[in-house]
């Protein structure tokens, strides 16, 4: 894939009330710390538009040259509520001063705060459970674990199959990278699991039968009994594109799950805690997963996730040996539970619905220019995805779509980079406490950059 320039160019002086850009880009004195990086880190970590970040407050993101940005990344989804809110550095401070840092999985009574309030956002507060852990990822391994356990011990080994969708992704680790639906990455494992199986998502671009027949038809085609799957994992939306279930489609899936006894896992580490106008994703679509796998989100700064589960799933496995030396660390927690408060109080979820309609309405609008070039666009809340295309065979374009991205950021919108399987995605994502004075502005950047860079075509 394409990569960011790290040659300094000359870019327009910015100065609004919310982005200032008054240096070349990238900014000529920060490349010793890209040439240090380059010495003792791996080339895999420098995959984002060149900028040093030196403050973070509410939506904006500033360098220590007196650049300043609108921020569309949230941290790749993470900051919800905000950068560097002050009730989750006060708390922290207060925790850090208590003294307790770590715990392993002693018990601390901020731990149970927090189990109780994810237990009472969970579908049935009397029938599911919370495992605290790290990382998306390792929450995503967990709900594996745990579905193929179920299976096994209810229905024996036949059972043991776990499916879930291309062009989705779930992680970094084995297990993650084994569910995950782009064969890219998995190139590294060798001979995959065979247990792990992928169908089409019915996203209507890739896919454009969106019926559940042909989940159905696909698992028949490849052998496998339906009676046999363990497991279905699912992104609430798809990460790379947001792209969303078809609600039928949602609700035939989880009558199929029921019908099999297979554990319907829903991915929502993107997804959950407000980001498409609902706390959590699952909700648009009147389902009951049986397991939700938590990350970023919930504590918008620190390091945290979780399961929230069926109780009957959840306690399989015996005192001591499902754990995380990390799971339920103090200053985690307690970002957590900041942040939830924030969140809940502040009223974030209704914001992001009511600026997500105006988000998406104007990417429409914006597409409707560019009809050849910008495929398609997805979204809800405060997340879209605009897939960028190759205006004579119509295909990914991801070189289109880094210089779409490398323009907000000379220009003050800051974006990561475009994602997607060849990386022909460009992403929005703004804290859910971006104001729509701010959120106009950065629209209106954004279709600065798309007619520059699109009309030099």
């Amino acid at each position: 894939m394409a990569e960011y320039s790290l040659e300094p160019v000359d870019v327009k002086k910015v100065s609004t009330r919310y982005r200032t850009i008054q240096t070349k880009m990238p900014v000529p004195e920060s490349l010793a710390i890209f040439a240090s990086l380059k010495k003792s880190e791996p080339r895999a970590m420098m995959g984002m538009p060149p900028v040093v970040w030196d403050r973070a407050e509410n939506f904006s993101v500033e360098d220590k040259w007196g650049n300043r940005w609108i921020d569309w990344s949230s941290c790749v989804l993470l900051a919800n509520v905000g950068h560097g809110r002050e009730e989750i550095k006060t708390a922290l401070k207060a925790q850090i001063d208590q003294g307790l840092l770590a715990t392993y999985v002693f018990v601390h009574e901020k731990r149970v705060e927090l189990t109780s309030a994810l237990q009472a956002l969970s579908p049935d507060p009397s029938l599911y459970e919370v495992f605290l852990l790290s990382t998306g990822s390792e929450a995503i391994e967990n709900c594996i674990k745990l579905a193929k356990t179920y299976a096994l011990e209810k229905h024996g080994p036949g059972k043991r199959y776990i499916v879930s969708f291309e062009n989705a992704f779930h992680g970094r680790t084995l297990g993650a990278q084994l569910v995950g639906g782009n064969p890219a990455l998995k190139k590294w494992i060798g001979t995959p699991d065979p247990s792990f199986v992928q169908v089409p998502f019915p996203d209507g671009y890739h896919t454009t039968d969106t019926s559940f027949d042909l989940f159905r038809q696909v698992i028949a085609a490849k052998g496998i009994k339906e009676t046999d799957i363990a497991g279905v994992l699912t992104e609430s939306y798809q990460g790379g594109y947001a792209d969303f279930l078809p609600v039928a489609y949602a609700q035939n899936l989880e009558a199929f799950c029921r019908m099999n006894d297979i554990v319907m896992v829903y991915d929502e580490v993107q997804a959950g805690f407000g980001r498409t106008g609902k706390m959590f994703c699952y909700e648009h679509y009147a389902v009951q997963p049986d397991l939700i796998a938590c990350g970023k989100g919930l504590s918008s700064s620190l390091p945290i996730a979780a399961v929230i589960g069926r109780a009957d799933i959840m306690d399989l496995y015996p005192p001591g040996s499902m754990t995380s030396t990390h799971s339920a660390s103090p200053l985690c927690v307690t970002a957590a539970l900041a942040n939830l408060k924030i969140l809940q109080t502040e009223d974030l979820i209704t914001n992001a619905a009511g600026l997500g309609e105006i988000l998406i309405s104007e990417l429409e609008r914006i597409r409707n220019q560019f009809t050849k070039i910008l495929a398609v666009v997805k979204g809800k809340g405060l997340v879209a995805g605009i897939r960028v295309a190759d205006p004579k065979t119509g295909k990914p374009d991801g070189e289109t779509a880094l210089k779409i991205n490398t323009a907000c950021y000379q220009k003050g919108l800051l974006m990561f980079a475009p994602v997607g399987t060849e990386g022909e995605s460009v992403k929005i994502a703004p804290p859910l406490t971006i104001t729509e004075e701010a959120l106009r502005e950065g629209i209106d950047v954004f279709e600065e950059a798309l007619n520059e860079v699109l009309n030099r075509r």
